[in-house]
């Protein structure tokens, strides 16, 4: 048996009805390409398989490269690709040429019992790509997913936004599918861990490109000190017109960046005639 590397966040899920549930999340159309991010010894990659996927896996652990080529032997490269890599450095489009095509693309998911510890890097690499999956499940700790879609929290069910939550439902629709338990995994992890999809994915929310730009420019630039109000955090970018285009943009002057919901942003990052100052 392989011993897990402390250092690659690797916690195997084993329960089989968990699984199951992310298999299922990823909704996959038969024949289609689904990306596996970190398959590990192949538990969740057996699971896409059987549904009809093709999976491209990707994984660091080079002790794992033999393992899962073995164990799925009987697969031809059609169907299953095993591929020794960093899922934050990996390219898909050099690995598809599949006929289902959206706007002349090749079409893909993703889904992965990902490291904890990069969750955010993964999420942006993937939503943010010039060439975006139309969807992607991934096993985060209950806390981020949680975060990220709304679903109530520990403080009175009160949730704020943040820039990964922001960022995420800027490009597709989020959803809380189930809780995982820590004895679900081999080792256990320290914390609960939840299944998160998000589905719908694309750059339809933005007008243009430079409108994206901008979003992204402000949203880091708003979140970049919590005690101060939005419009002080926003005063470098947007001059002595900020609570001008605040208000244009139905923000009140007194709002902080984690209260302000995606509309908002959005309308904020395309008023009419918006030039951003880089100090």
């Amino acid at each position: 048996m392989i011993r897990k590397k402390k250092s690659l966040g690797q916690h195997f899920l084993r329960a089989k009805n968990y699984l199951a549930a992310v298999a299922d999340a990823v909704e996959i159309v038969l024949g289609e390409t689904v990306l596996e991010v970190g398959p590990g010894d192949g538990a969740l990659t057996k699971e896409l398989l059987a549904r009809g996927a093709r999976v491209v896996a990707v994984e660091k652990d080079r002790r794992l490269i033999p393992i899962l080529k073995e164990k799925f032997k009987d697969y031809d490269i059609s169907k299953f690709q095993v591929i020794e890599g960093d899922a934050l450095e990996f390219d898909i489009s050099n690995h598809i040429t599949m006929p289902h095509k959206t706007e002349g693309y090749d079409v893909y998911k993703v889904v992965g019992n990902i490291p904890y510890y990069i969750t955010g890097a993964l999420i942006k690499k993937f939503l943010s790509a010039e060439h975006q999956p139309t969807a992607l499940v991934f096993l985060v700790q209950k806390e981020v997913a949680q975060r990220i879609t709304g679903h109530p929290s520990t403080k009175l069910g009160v949730t704020k936004e943040s820039i990964l939550s922001l960022s995420v439902k800027a490009y597709g629709t989020p959803c809380y599918i189930k809780t995982v338990p820590a004895g679900a995994f081999v080792p256990p992890p320290k914390v609960e861990s939840a299944i998160l999809a998000v589905t719908n994915v694309s750059r339809g929310r933005f007008t243009s490109i430079a409108h994206e730009e901008r979003f992204f420019d402000l949203l880091h630039k708003g979140f970049g000190s919590k005690r101060k109000l939005l419009a002080s955090n926003l005063k470098p970018l947007l001059g002595e017109r900020t609570v001008e285009l605040l208000e244009k943009a139905g923000v009140p002057k007194n709002a902080r960046a984690e209260d302000v919901p995606l509309e908002a942003w959005l309308a904020l990052s395309n008023v009419d005639g918006l030039i951003l100052a880089h100090p």
